[in-house]
């Protein structure tokens, strides 16, 4: 089964940190480019960060550069995103994505957004990791 697993979210205070984990089954990881998207009640879905196949090149959106980290391990097959100082505006569901439409891949949301690289396709069909911030 075609899978992406998000978990790390939670409750945390302003100025605190998470790291969010993207577990991908069922498919060749290494192959694809990765992203992390948000979705929140206000701003709808935002385009948060990327990082290509092989993980040598990364991309995040302005309101969490030098805030967060993306990285991955392929042998893991795993996407990371870790995030310090946190603020309230981050509070959102996260999704970790594909640019790709991976075969097999059921209930997948696609979307086009703007990123740091122009418009990209997004896809993504994983549960979402809740992240809260609030004192």
């Amino acid at each position: 089964e075609v899978q992406l697993v998000e978990s790390g979210g939670g409750l945390v205070q302003p100025g605190g940190s998470l790291r969010l984990s993207c577990a991908a089954s069922g498919f060749t990881f290494s192959r694809y480019d990765m992203n992390w998207v948000r979705q929140t009640p206000g701003m709808g879905l935002e385009w948060v960060s990327g990082i290509n196949s092989g993980g040598s090149s990364t991309y995040y959106a302005d309101f969490v550069k030098g805030r967060s980290t993306i990285s991955r391990d392929n042998a893991k097959m795993t996407l990371y995103l870790q995030m310090h100082n946190l603020r309230t505006e981050d509070t959102a569901v996260y999704y970790c994505a594909t640019e790709e439409y991976v075969p097999g891949a059921r209930g997948v949301s696609a979307v086009r957004m703007q990123t740091v690289r122009g418009w990209s396709a997004i896809y993504y069909w994983g549960q979402g990791t809740q992240v809260t911030v609030s004192s």
